[in-house]
């Protein structure tokens, strides 16, 4: 397997630009994800790294070795669509075979390999079936399977579940990830669902409109969001952003906000101006005592827990609190917010401002 290395990755069609300067590192044997919603540049990325598109500029390394101007054909990669793009002529064996057979490998060998292919896929029992009749999950299992007996550098998977309805999408992201555990093999998969992206990355790009808003491991992009796009694209529900102005001093660790004194991480430098208190809904606690108010004015009950949307001064917030409080609509009640949880971000540019606790997490790259 290899690592890839992205340098200043730019791709433009005529007056729009796709992906802007993008540069980020996939370590060898990395789960990496590439994640957005739709139109963000994350497939563009991924069709430049197999070489479906050309760069307009920047450098694509795979395995030490500068490929931006190769075709797809001397990269060594193995992609996975979202639509298995499975030959329907051919049985499930033969659909695996043929890039062994186009190559020319002798007949003994594709056997050995596609044999190998579908003990690891759990699919030996439909290989001689056609292809045409099989359920989504097993077709996602053969396009796979074409990718791995070639055993290539890495392998690109673009939205390779889509196509799934939710129980076997849920499933297969589990054998995905399983079946890389096992073999180890450096993989860029592109989603914009962020469940799937949090549950099976090792590393998580985010973009929005080809700019990488942040890069880094899932649980350092869930606390520490480097942007409020981050912050409001990552978790379900997403972080609370409630606006508010004025100043805050290097080291000050309050917060002045809706006629409360609410808790923050120390800033390392003042900053003054329009800013949003961030703050994920585990981390919003009901108290009486609170000096900061809300109404509550829904609840949504999910077993051992619910989400309770209040109406404050600053705007809604949401709660994730426990199923055993009763939360009636109409009721005042007061909020209190853990400080070393929260994020403040500068309102109009969109970024964290920096602190202790968020200085690894702003965008590299």
């Amino acid at each position: 397997m290899a690592e890839i290395r992205i340098t200043n990755l730019r791709k433009e069609f005529g007056d729009f630009t796709a992906v802007q300067s993008s540069s980020f590192t996939v370590a060898d044997g990395e789960f990496f994800m590439l994640l957005g919603p739709s139109g963000c540049g994350k497939t563009t990325t991924l069709r430049m790294i197999a070489g479906l598109e050309l760069p307009t500029s920047g450098e694509i390394h795979i395995d030490g070795e500068e490929v931006g101007r190769k075709p797809a054909s001397k990269r060594d990669i193995a992609f996975v669509f979202q639509m298995f793009a499975l030959y329907p002529h051919m049985n499930v064996r033969r659909n695996i075979a043929y890039p062994l057979a186009s190559q020319g490998m002798p007949k003994a060998r594709i056997r050995e390999k596609v044999a190998e292919v579908a003990r690891i896929l759990g699919i030996e029992e439909i290989l001689d079936r056609p292809v045409g009749g099989l359920s989504g999950g097993d077709r996602q299992r053969v396009a796979l399977g074409r990718a791995i007996v070639r055993d290539p550098k890495c392998f690109l998977m673009d939205e390779p579940l889509g196509a799934l309805d939710a129980e076997f999408r849920e499933r297969m992201a589990e054998e995905l990830r399983a079946l890389h555990d096992r073999m180890r093999a450096t993989t860029v998969y592109v989603t914009h669902d962020q469940l799937e992206a949090m549950q099976m990355g090792d590393k998580i790009v985010v973009m929005n409109h080809g700019v990488i808003e942040q890069f880094g491991a899932p649980q350092e992009i869930y606390d520490m969001p480097a942007t409020m796009f981050v912050a409001s694209f990552i978790g379900s529900p997403p972080m609370n952003l409630l606006p508010f102005g004025g100043r805050l001093e290097a080291g000050a660790t309050i917060v002045e906000m809706g006629g409360a004194r609410l808790g923050a991480p120390a800033l390392r430098e003042p900053f003054a101006g329009d800013m949003a208190y961030g703050v994920r809904p585990e981390h919003v606690l009901l108290s009486d005592r609170a000096a900061y108010r809300g109404e509550i004015i829904a609840a949504e009950y999910l077993g051992t827990s619910q989400i309770v949307t209040l109406r404050t001064a600053n705007g809604e917030v949401k709660a994730r609190i426990g199923s055993d409080r009763a939360a009636r609509p109409g009721e005042t009640v007061g909020l209190d917010f853990e400080a070393g949880a929260v994020t403040i971000f500068d309102a109009r540019s969109g970024r964290a401002l920096r602190s202790a606790l968020n200085e690894g997490a702003l965008p590299r790259g």
